[in-house]
């Protein structure tokens, strides 16, 4: 017999199951707690469950659970991680379902474990009957930090899906173009010495000085070169993050390390970018005889733009909201190399994730429920 467990019950469950990831190795924890769970849930509804571990990344899952046979069918997509949490911050335990008023708070109820959940509920009408094309729901490991799990996914593993959902928090206005991203690491190496004879050593930190009053430069240009007026921030932004370096004010500084990030808009690359970057920094350091590394801290996200036009269009049957691009990441463009039409909608607003007191408004779940049982009707049936 098919049960579905209450959307209620499955949310407080998945926001008292920790699967924080990190890029620091102190913060990052398993996903295998969170997968296991919506994989039993999805199990006794009548799915077929696949657990496929990320290659290089212990401890990391991705979860595709299918109901229906064949291809071309609908995928619904979410990650199964959260952000880290700086829990003096919250006025309520992050790992303990809040519901207060018409808001439920805990880590990921807005980002995005919630969006799981519901997408349990609603195919629960649909357990038991013949789709036409196989429904397919995807939890992702690490999309907030590595992005390994989307990364590590080919079209045979969606069934070669044809049409999917991604429930980001857009507060359900359906997203069908975003920034693009890469998070690089500059190095400076020079030599230590006593701060009494600066010509014993070469100092990194002097060289650092140039080489972020260039990036300052290279960022003013970029917003003159590339503008995108359906973007809130029209331009390409550049974030200079965190900066490390020398041990002490008496020795001349022998290393610096510079951490930024920067956010590219569609028709945009990556690689071009850092290797305009690279042309540019370089001479700075290595005129001064020091050596200098750029490297990107994971391998870089492309912007996002939808083909999605009938996508789109049976979206918008139920729920009329116009597209909007938007400058936060998702794994969107992993899913359109695929060949998959996506867009990327769902509860919840990105204002209020990755924050103290994350919350979710309890009036999106039934509109989402009605959105995903549309696309349901439109795609599987």
């Amino acid at each position: 017999m098919h049960r579905t467990p209450k959307l209620q019950e499955m949310v407080q469950t998945l926001t008292a199951t920790p699967s924080i990831s990190s890029t620091l190795t102190q913060y990052d924890q398993s996903n295998l707690d969170v997968v296991h769970l919506l994989a039993n849930w999805l199990d006794s509804m009548g799915f077929a469950i696949k657990i496929k571990p990320v290659s290089g990344y212990p401890g990391k899952a991705n979860l595709i659970a299918t109901m229906g046979e064949g291809t071309d069918g609908l995928l619904l997509s979410g990650h199964t991680d959260t952000v880290p949490i700086d829990s003096h911050l919250w006025h309520s335990d992050p790992f303990t379902l809040q519901e207060k008023g018409d808001r439920w708070y805990g880590l990921g109820v807005c980002d995005m474990k919630s969006f799981l959940a519901i997408c349990l509920s609603a195919v629960a009408p649909y357990i038991g009957q013949s789709l036409q094309k196989p429904l397919t729901i995807l939890g992702t490991a690490d999309e907030e930090s590595s992005m390994c799990g989307a990364r590590a996914l080919d079209a045979s593993d969606l069934n070669h899906a044809r049409y999917a959902i991604i429930g980001e928090p857009t507060s359900l206005v359906p997203v069908t173009r975003h920034k693009g991203i890469m998070m690089l690491s500059l190095k400076v190496m020079g030599k230590s010495g006593h701060s009494s004879k600066p010509e014993l050593g070469k100092s990194a930190l002097d060289a650092a000085g140039s080489v972020i009053h260039e990036l300052g430069r290279y960022r003013r240009i970029l917003s003159e070169k590339y503008q995108d007026t359906n973007f809130e921030v029209v331009e390409p932004t550049l974030n200079l993050g965190c900066i490390h370096g020398g041990d002490n004010p008496n020795r001349i500084c022998d290393h610096v390390e510079l951490a930024f990030d920067l956010r590219i808009l569609p028709g945009m690359n990556n690689h071009a970018i850092i290797s305009e970057i690279s042309d540019r920094l370089e001479p700075l350091v290595t005129d001064l005889g020091l050596q200098f590394e750029l490297q990107t801290m994971h391998p870089p996200l492309d912007a996002f733009e939808s083909s999605g036009t009938d996508l789109l269009a049976t979206i918008q049957k139920t729920n009329t909201r116009q597209p909007a691009s938007v400058a936060f990441a998702t794994e969107a463009p992993f899913l359109t190399n695929l060949g998959i039409e996506t867009i990327v909608i769902g509860p919840g607003s990105i204002d209020h994730a990755h924050r103290p007191d994350e919350f979710l408004e309890l009036a999106q779940l039934d509109p989402t429920i009605a959105i995903i049982r549309a696309l349901i009707d439109k795609y599987c049936i």
